[in-house]
């Protein structure tokens, strides 16, 4: 036998040992893996093993803080990555992942465990972070004795199951014994100031354990990561030019929607196709003079905002929400008012909710004037409403194709109230605050969860109606430039087709030209009963099922609360019954397209 046969089989081991090896391997606990990896690791450099032990390389374990953050639109994620930056700088050894990026089971690994996860739609989790909160609500979740943890939830207070995914995650790890660096803080969309408590007691909390032990077995930490942040973001926006803002819904038509151009310049802002721009807007002068006047203040009265000492029309137009009420407001105003009509939503969160929602402040107000005796100074008002908060567009174009500019989809949001037309902060401000060559203050915002296949191969099927379809714009411009040979469907609707079809010359050429392989209309209003994009969805269910079966990845994009749904529920009805599957089949089906990142949504 040769000496280098010889070597190499007494460095194997034999099918008999590999099996008894992994056998043992599989019976090990978390703590004991560790141990046997140092164990080995030394054996194999020749160190002296009887210097590792199993209390060692546990506290080596928890010399790293992990961040775990669940983010359907990046807030939690800006969240999450400010944090990790913080912990950084105190000396901390960091490790910030999605959720999605880390396989469930390995939470059991995890000592010491920030989360911060936002709530998607009603009171669900967002897409990266369902494995992961699933898994922790099933039997086969591990006890967590061993972790020390802390929960920030972000939420809205005008949504029925306020931070409810951030409450799941701070019940399930406290029912599987994990113990509390800090209890768990519920923000509302007006995050930053509660965050940045959060993040300041959590860290310090954490800073303590982990030194402590740390020091205690004399271990030497891990190389800290470093996190930075763009130059442009939501805190510190960029100052983009406004190029177009054109309507490009028919005259007739009972939508305004705006085709969008924002010039980017030399700020070196970079976006990818399914990512959102966020856009800070001023409230309309008109909108701020009718409700200093309402209340009868003086326009030049200072108030106080954080450390910031402006006049009422200057607070009311940059730095609070009065496009729209929250429900803190409205019971702010019926405490104040003791207005009949008010008082009796208090006790229907239901009737509250929905009456904020469709009420701007100023209406509010005048629909519950006060008493002359009741005394509201300029600064108990503001104090009461919510600061302002940039909107999220989902991006319409691809940067391969507009290089330094950005487009946006964006329906005005208007109807009336009483006599007055209404309109929405954001949209109003885009199509009607700002003039072309006027300044909009924007940033980029990520959304790892909305993204075309890596391969360029694979086939596409869009979902999208009304402004939903601003992001698939984006894709197929991609998908050009790239020259990607995978199919690509569209299935897009809204009112009537000669009003309403958004972008349809694009659309034709893109069908002539080959890149577009197929395209589904549903205009609801061109014929006694209307149709919607789910019914053309039921109408090809054989080819959409077809499409999915060799591998085609399936987005949608529009209203969350009912056309979201509704795709859905016709997705599981056609794979149901194209695949010959039960409903509960064909619901893990859809699930695991959701898993594999080949089902994804962009709905609000």
């Amino acid at each position: 036998m040769l000496p280098e046969k010889q070597n190499l089989n007494q460095t194997m081991l034999d099918t008999n040992q590999l099996a008894s090896f992994k056998q043992s391997i599989n019976d090990l606990s978390p703590l004991q893996l560790a141990w046997a990896s140092g164990y080995l690791a030394a054996k194999a450099e020749g160190v002296a093993t009887n210097v590792v032990s199993p209390l060692a390389t546990q506290n080596a374990v928890q010399t790293t803080l992990t961040i775990l953050y669940g983010s359907q639109t990046g807030n939690a994620k800006g969240v999450a990555k400010s944090l990790a930056a913080k912990a950084s700088a105190e000396g901390l050894n960091v490790e910030l992942k999605s959720m999605g990026e880390i396989k469930p089971k390995a939470i059991k690994n995890i000592t010491h465990l920030l989360i911060v996860a936002s709530t998607n739609g009603e009171g669900e989790a967002p897409d990266d972070a369902i494995a992961l909160h699933e898994f922790l609500s099933s039997k086969k979740a591990p006890k967590l004795e061993h972790l020390h943890y802390s929960v920030l939830a972000l939420g809205d207070t005008s949504y029925e199951f306020f931070c409810q995914t951030g409450k799941d995650f701070d019940l399930y790890l406290e029912k599987l014994g994990a113990k509390r660096l800090a209890p768990r803080v519920d923000c509302d969309v007006d995050y930053d100031a509660d965050a940045n408590t959060w993040s300041t007691t959590v860290i310090t909390q954490a800073k303590e354990i982990l030194e402590t032990e740390s020091t205690a077995t004399n271990v030497v930490s891990l190389s800290s990561a470093t996190y930075t942040e763009s130059q442009y973001t939501k805190q510190s926006p960029y100052a983009a030019e406004l190029l177009v803002s054109q309507k490009i819904t028919g005259r007739d038509s009972a939508k305004d929607v705006r085709h969008v151009e924002i010039d980017l310049g030399d700020s070196g802002l970079t976006y990818q196709p399914g990512d959102a721009l966020g856009v800070w807007f001023e409230n309309s002068t008109s909108l701020v003079d009718e409700l200093i006047a309402t209340l009868e203040f003086d326009a030049d009265d200072k108030v106080a905002v954080a450390n910031e000492s402006l006049t009422l029309t200057e607070a009311l137009t940059s730095k609070f929400e009065i496009t729209q009420t929250s429900i803190n407001f409205v019971e702010f105003w019926a405490s104040k008012s003791q207005a009949a009509n008010l008082i009796a939503l208090l006790d229907d969160k239901t009737a509250l909710r929905e009456y904020a929602a469709n009420h701007q402040v100023v209406d509010v107000i005048k629909s519950a004037p006060l008493a002359t005796e009741v005394k509201l100074s300029a600064q108990e008002f503001i104090d009461a409403l919510r600061k302002i908060t940039p909107r999220l567009y989902s991006i319409a174009s691809a940067q391969s194709e507009v290089e330094e500019e950005v487009h946006l989809t964006v329906g005005l949001v208007e109807y009336q109230a009483g006599e007055t037309s209404r309109q929405g902060g954001a949209s109003g401000y885009l199509a009607n605050g700002v003039e072309e060559g006027g300044e909009v203050k924007v940033f980029v915002e990520h959304n790892d969860n909305f993204r075309l296949p890596a391969d360029n191969n694979t086939p596409v099927i869009m979902i999208g109606p009304g402004t939903g379809v601003a992001p698939f714009r984006a894709f197929m411009q991609e998908r050009e430039a790239t020259e990607a040979a995978g199919d690509n469907w569209l299935f897009f609707g809204d009112q009537t087709f000669t009003q309403d079809f958004l972008y349809q010359v694009e659309w034709q050429n893109y069908l002539k030209s080959g890149l577009l392989t197929k395209i589904d209309l549903a205009f609801s209003r061109d014929q006694a009963d209307k149709i919607y994009v789910q019914d053309r969805l039921r109408e090809n269910a054989a080819e959409v099922f077809s499409w999915l079966e060799r591998g085609a990845h399936i987005y949608v994009c529009g209203d969350m609360s009912r056309m979201a749904k509704d795709v859905e529920t016709a997705l599981i009805d056609i794979i149901a019954n194209q695949g010959k599957l039960s409903e509960d089949e064909a619901s893990a089906y859809l699930k695991d397209l959701r898993n594999a990142k080949r089902y994804q949504k962009d709905v609000y």
